[in-house]
């Protein structure tokens, strides 16, 4: 069991005591993969690389979701072993989205496809190495998801309480999936029709950040932790509340430290949304404030290979735009509205909450 802290609600010991359980978990079965073989060695190394860090942000939200079932600050084992199953799931989604945006790296190592490739190379093998590599990653991520649905299937909850959070979980993993494809299908929008149905657009970017982000990250994760602590439909409905302006604020962190962020503490090549010519909602209020001018060359920008001052241009052409400002309110909106939802919780759930608000909005990575 784990002990969580309203005053530090991703404590050492949270994110400590998730790494254990997934690390048993991993080593278990890998030992059972490599019976088919060396070759397999090689799923399970990514696996464990991919899974050994990272926010933890979805399993202390399935914690505390917990937490504000029961009361107290005591976690028990096989809630903590379901909370670590959300982070096979996402790392799952991770190595499928690195394959579908020809990102290069993930946390600060070189992605599981392009880890692979070179591994092609290396041993001279036969074929494409990127067609290896990409087959490869996506083998990695199915996998992680299968055993992302063993872990908590195991977990060791009552059955009446894994009964009750299945379907949470279940709308979770569809939900994640059908907006995976909503956001394929918005990227196929020119960024400039921001300038000509601005509304239109911004809608689809938060249809894409509703069921992609927001309900992914907060709103099930914190459902599923209720659900296994009994929680009725009252609370399950509140959480809701949170979770969705918090989970969009937390996807507009991230679109601006796709832009903004230092790749030092991201992990991530500094404007690699640019490169990637991600269709955000920064970007699209990008194109509605800028001018004609303006808009043409932040376009010409997006999408390709960037030099460090072009990226400093595009970040420039954003800023005077007022694009930036307007979603750092909208992410201080976002945050006052998760807030305001939080009234009448129990402690210290209700505190624990509250403070991963900040956790989710104010950060640099």
């Amino acid at each position: 069991m784990v002990n969580l802290d309203a005053a530090d609600p991703l404590s050492a010991e949270l994110r400590a005591a998730v790494g254990d359980e997934l690390a048993a978990f991993l080593s278990a079965r890998g030992r059972s993969l490599l019976e088919l073989g060396p070759e397999a060695a090689e799923l399970v190394d990514l696996a464990t690389a991919f899974t050994d860090g990272g926010k933890r942000l979805r399993p202390a939200f399935c914690c505390w979701g917990y937490l504000a079932a029961t009361g107290g600050s005591t976690v028990p084992d096989a809630v903590v072993r379901a909370a670590a199953s959300l982070d096979l799931l996402h790392v799952s989604a991770l190595v499928h989205d690195d394959v579908m945006d020809g990102s290069d790296t993930r946390r600060g190592l070189p992605a599981a496809h392009v880890q692979l490739a070179r591994r092609h190379v290396e041993r001279g093998r036969r074929g494409g190495a990127e067609e290896f590599g990409r087959a490869g990653a996506i083998l990695l991520g199915d996998l992680l998801l299968m055993w992302s649905v063993e872990l908590f299937n195991a977990c060791g909850a009552a059955p009446e309480a894994l009964a009750a959070a299945q379907p949470l979980l279940s709308a979770m993993r569809a939900e994640v999936t059908g907006g995976q494809y909503l956001d394929i299908t918005a990227q196929t929008r020119s960024p400039l029709d921001a300038r000509r149905d601005p509304a239109s657009v911004v809608a689809q970017v938060r249809r894409v950040v509703e069921y992609k982000t927001a309900r992914y990250t907060v709103v099930r994760p914190l459902q599923v932790g209720a659900a296994l602590g009994g929680a009725g439909p009252e609370l399950l409905a509140q959480l809701g509340r949170y979770g969705s302006p918090l989970g969009r604020a937390f996807q507009y962190r991230d679109d601006v430290l796709g832009v903004f962020g230092d790749e030092s503490l991201t992990g991530k090549p500094a404007g690699d949304d640019l490169r990637e010519g991600k269709l955000t909602v920064l970007i699209a209020n990008a194109m509605a404030g800028s001018s004609d001018a303006d808009a043409a060359r932040l376009d010409g920008l997006l999408g390709r290979g960037l030099s460090a001052s072009e990226v400093d241009e595009a970040r420039g052409l954003i800023t005077a735009s007022g694009a930036l400002d307007a979603v750092e309110r909208e992410i201080a909106t976002g945050a006052a509205e998760a807030r305001a939802a939080l009234a009448g919780l129990v402690e210290p759930a209700r505190s624990g909450l509250d403070a991963l608000v900040d956790v989710a909005t104010r950060r640099d990575s």
